[in-house]
C-alpha cells in the first residue's frame, strides 16, 4: 500500500467528520461557501452514501475519521484519452517534440507493434493507474486505421468488460475523415464501432470536400444512433476553421445525438470578431468542448531553437461563458504526443488551473474534471457526492485551494463503494519486455 494521510474505518457504516467539499460536485446539501468549498459531515453505510450532514453533526455513535478540514472530491471522469497509444515512448520516440514528429513515430510504433497482446498490456497497465489515482470513468480514443480498428476496438471490449466494476469505459473510433471515400472500409468500421457500443470520430482538416465529408460522418451516426467525438483544429493555424464547419453540419443534418470537440486550438489565434462567430454557432449548435491543456502546450507552437509564444489551448472562458459545455482531460500519456503524464486528473485539473487560468476565483474549477465530463459523456451519476450515490470517494489532507494546488497529493486516499483501495501504482518496469526499458 501507499503512504496515505488517514486510514477510514473498516465498518458497514462510518463517518468521514469536518470535511471539506467542492460545492460544485454536492447536491442535495447546502452550506456557506467559500471559494466554492463547504464543510459536511458523510455519512457512508453499506457502500453508499447514505447522509450529508453540516459538519459535527453526525450521530457520535458512529465510528469516524476526522478529516480535520481535508478535502473530499467524487472520482474523476477523464473524458479524452489514448490508451491504445500509452507508454510507447521508450519503443518510439518524438524525435522532435512536434506533432508531424508524433504522427510520424505513432504511425511507425503502429504498424510495427500494435498487436493484441501489446495493446492489452500497455491499456491495462494504464487502467491500473489511472484507477490508483482515483478515477471511475474514461473515454478512449481508438486509432482505427485498418486493420487496427478491428484489434484495439476488440481489446476494448475485453477490458470494458474486465473493468466494468472499477472503471466504466467508452471507446471512439479515430481516423481521418478523408479515409470515408474507401466506403467499404468506413461502412465496416462504422460495423465495428456499433457492434462494440462505441462512438464515431475522427480528424477534421481544412478541404474542398469538409462540408461533404461532415455530412457523411453525421448521416452515418444518426443511421447506427452514434454520438460523435472529434478531433479538430489541433493546430496554430488561424485559418484553421473545422470547429464552425462542425458546427455549421450539426445544424445543417439536424443532427441530434451528441457532439463533442477536442483541442479546437487555432480558435485561440483568430481575430475576436471571428473567434466569437464561431463560439456563438458552437453554442447554438450544442456541441460539447474538451480543452487538452497539457498536451496542447507541449505541441503547440513548437519551434527550433525558438520560445512558444501562446498556450495552445483553446478559447475555454469565452466558450463556457457562451453556455458551451467544457472539460478538460489527459489526452495523451508517455506517447510521442506527449511525453508525460499518468492519467492522474489532479495533476490534468492543477496544469489547467495554471494554463487556462481557472483561478481567482477558483469556485468551480472542480467541474472540469468532475460534474461537467461526467455530463458529456452521459452519466449524470458519476462525478457528484449526493445522498444515495455510491461512496466512490478521494480523500485529501489538503484543507483549501492554495494547499491542493501546490502538491502533487501523494498520500491521498481512495474509496469504492466506501472500502479503500490499493493505491500502489504499477511499475514501469512491467513493461521492458514490450517496449523496452
Amino acid at each position: 500500500m501507499t503512504y496515505s494521510f488517514i486510514s477510514p474505518p473498516n465498518a458497514g457504516r462510518f463517518v468521514l467528520s469536518n470535511a471539506t467539499l467542492p460545492a460544485v460536485a454536492v447536491e442535495g446539501f447546502d452550506a456557506p461557501a467559500i471559494e466554492g468549498l463547504v464543510k459536511a459531515d458523510i455519512v457512508i453505510a453499506d457502500g453508499v452514501i447514505s447522509a450529508l450532514l453540516p459538519a459535527g453533526a453526525a450521530p457520535v455513535e458512529l465510528p469516524r475519521s476526522d478529516l480535520k478540514d481535508g478535502m473530499v472530491w467524487p472520482c474523476f471522469t477523464d473524458m479524452h484519452t489514448h490508451l491504445d497509444k500509452g507508454h510507447i515512448w521508450p519503443r518510439n520516440a518524438n524525435p522532435d517534440g512536434t506533432f508531424i514528429g508524433a504522427l510520424d513515430a505513432v504511425r511507425a510504433d503502429r504498424e510495427a507493434y500494435w498487436s493484441t497482446a501489446d495493446v492489452s498490456k500497455r491499456m491495462e497497465f494504464s487502467l491500473r493507474s489511472a484507477y490508483a489515482h482515483g478515477t471511475s470513468l474514461i473515454r478512449t480514443h481508438l486509432d482505427s486505421l485498418a486493420p487496427q480498428h478491428r484489434i484495439s476496438f476488440e481489446v476494448f471490449a475485453e477490458m470494458r468488460e474486465a473493468w466494468k466494476d472499477r472503471i466504466a469505459l467508452q471507446a471512439v473510433a479515430l481516423f481521418p475523415l478523408e479515409n470515408m471515400v474507401d466506403a467499404a472500409y468506413f461502412a465496416e468500421l462504422v460495423a465495428v464501432v456499433r457492434e462494440k457500443g462505441g462512438l464515431i470520430g475522427g480528424v477534421t482538416r481544412m478541404n474542398p470536400n469538409l462540408d461533404s465529408q461532415l455530412d457523411l460522418l453525421f448521416r452515418a451516426a444518426a443511421d447506427n444512433g452514434l454520438d460523435v467525438d472529434l478531433h479538430v483544429d489541433e493546430s496554430d493555424d488561424p485559418a484553421a476553421e473545422t470547429l464552425k464547419a462542425i458546427a455549421q453540419a450539426v445544424l445543417r443534418n439536424r443532427f441530434d445525438g451528441k457532439v463533442t470537440a477536442g483541442h479546437c486550438c487555432s480558435l485561440a489565434r483568430q481575430d475576436e470578431e471571428t473567434a466569437k462567430r464561431t463560439v456563438d454557432i458552437v453554442a447554438k449548435a450544442g456541441l460539447s468542448i474538451v480543452s487538452l491543456p497539457m498536451c496542447n502546450l507541449y505541441l503547440q507552437d513548437r519551434y527550433p531553437g525558438r520560445t512558444p509564444r501562446w498556450r495552445g489551448v483553446t478559447l475555454f472562458k469565452e466558450l463556457a461563458a457562451a453556455g458551451v459545455a467544457t472539460a478538460v482531460a489527459s489526452d495523451n500519456t508517455r506517447d510521442p504526443f506527449y511525453a508525460y503524464g499518468d492519467l492522474d486528473p489532479v495533476e490534468v485539473l492543477r496544469e489547467a488551473v495554471r494554463i487556462l487560468h481557472l483561478d481567482h476565483p477558483l469556485d468551480t474549477a472542480a467541474r472540469v474534471v468532475t460534474t461537467s465530463p461526467a455530463d458529456i459523456l452521459g452519466r449524470p451519476d458519476k462525478g457528484r457526492i449526493a445522498a444515495g450515490a455510491l461512496a466512490d470517494l478521494v480523500l485529501f489532507s489538503a484543507r483549501r485551494w492554495s494547499e491542493f494546488l501546490s502538491r502533487p497529493q501523494s498520500d491521498r486516499v481512495v474509496l469504492r463503494r466506501g472500502k479503500v483501495i490499493d493505491r500502489s501504482l504499477p511499475d514501469y518496469r512491467e513493461l521492458d519486455n514490450i517496449v523496452g526499458a
